[in-house]
């Protein structure tokens, strides 16, 4: 029969419990630091291989005979997307609300000698109905989609009290929401095959707050943080995963979308042309490229200004003042 009272055995039983919290937290300090200089051994591997191939890049990936779904093809980056994919032999497949524009987009295609066939598609991308049916017209007409290009967008320039909550809702539908619906529609059978390839246009304005942007900043915010989550979701449920992911922040683009843009400095940062960033797209794409700022430098540049004193970013973006004032 033991004769210690009740409090020395609360007591030993206390001490029992601070010893083995006391080896936890040494052993969890020393799991840390470990994990900390392996880090800093990986990094020096990780930083030469970037420095590696960026003087021996790999092959870009051929396109031809691969279906290619590009939303807002009737326009712009759009169209200069389909025509670029069908120029090196993909088979492009073109969304776009406005079917005039869409279809004389993919009858230029057809006029070229020796371009695949390419097929018109005409969707409200903001509708999930709309978006699976039309996905199952695609997958019944052509085949499983290959790579998948959410590009369509729309842009208001004014201040946010100008704003209608309408117009708001259909920039969040039309710039987000809707890459959702296309991911629902086309993710499952890239999972299913383990391969394929999603591209998603943002734009400096989803690394940067601009003034009379406040809705389109936010949609294009959420395209880079969606991004990001997917591709770790997908790196997480499947080790394997080959399903390549590609996120795109032009400046700004000469679509009509920036109606009265205000650059500082207009020879050193020129309004982008449609064919160039669609170039751009297509080489990040076949290359495999996660991130890519357009021009390349305003990545760096957004990066120092975020490890920049509030104050200082501010004034570094001051110096290249480069925004749109309002359409109104």
């Amino acid at each position: 029969m033991s004769t210690q009272t009740p409090k020395l055995k609360v007591d030993n039983a206390q001490n029992v419990l601070k010893e083995n919290n006391f080896q936890k937290v040494v052993i969890e300090r020393f799991c840390v630091l470990g994990h900390i200089l392996f880090f800093l051994v990986k990094l020096l591997y990780y930083w030469g291989e970037v420095i590696y191939l960026k003087f021996n890049p790999p092959p870009p990936t051929p396109v031809e005979g691969l279906i290619v779904l590009i939303t807002g093809t009737g326009h712009g980056i759009g169209r200069e997307l389909a025509l670029a994919y069908s120029s090196r032999g993909a088979i492009v497949v073109g969304w776009d609300i406005n079917k005039k524009n869409n279809d004389e987009t993919i009858k230029e295609i057809a006029e070229m000698d020796g371009r695949p066939k390419a097929y018109s598609f005409q969707c409200d991308v903001t509708n999930r109905e709309e978006v699976l049916k039309t996905a199952k017209d695609v997958q019944s007409l052509v085949g499983d989609v290959d790579i998948l290009i959410n590009n369509a967008g729309i842009m208001p320039c004014h201040p946010i009290g100008d704003h209608t909550p309408q117009e708001i809702e259909k920039i969040i539908a039309v710039n987000l929401t809707a890459h959702f619906w296309l991911l629902e529609a086309f993710l499952p059978s890239m999972k299913r095959k383990n391969q394929g390839h999603i591209v998603s246009l943002s734009s400096m304005a989803g690394y940067i707050g601009f003034s009379n942007l406040i809705p389109y900043c936010a949609s294009k915010f959420g395209v880079r943080g969606y991004m990001e989550a997917l591709h770790e979701e997908l790196r997480l449920t499947n080790p394997q995963n080959k399903i390549k992911l590609t996120v795109i922040f032009p400046y700004m683009v000469d679509t009509g979308l920036c109606k009265r843009p205000r650059i500082k400095y207009e020879t050193l940062m020129p309004l982008l042309s449609p064919k160039d960033v669609a170039e751009e797209i297509l080489d990040a794409q076949t290359k495999a490229k996660i991130e890519v700022t357009i021009p390349s430098y305003l990545g760096g540049l957004t990066l120092m200004g975020r490890c920049l004193p509030y104050k200082a970013a501010i004034h570094l973006k001051d110096t290249f003042e480069a925004f749109v004032e309002s359409d109104l």
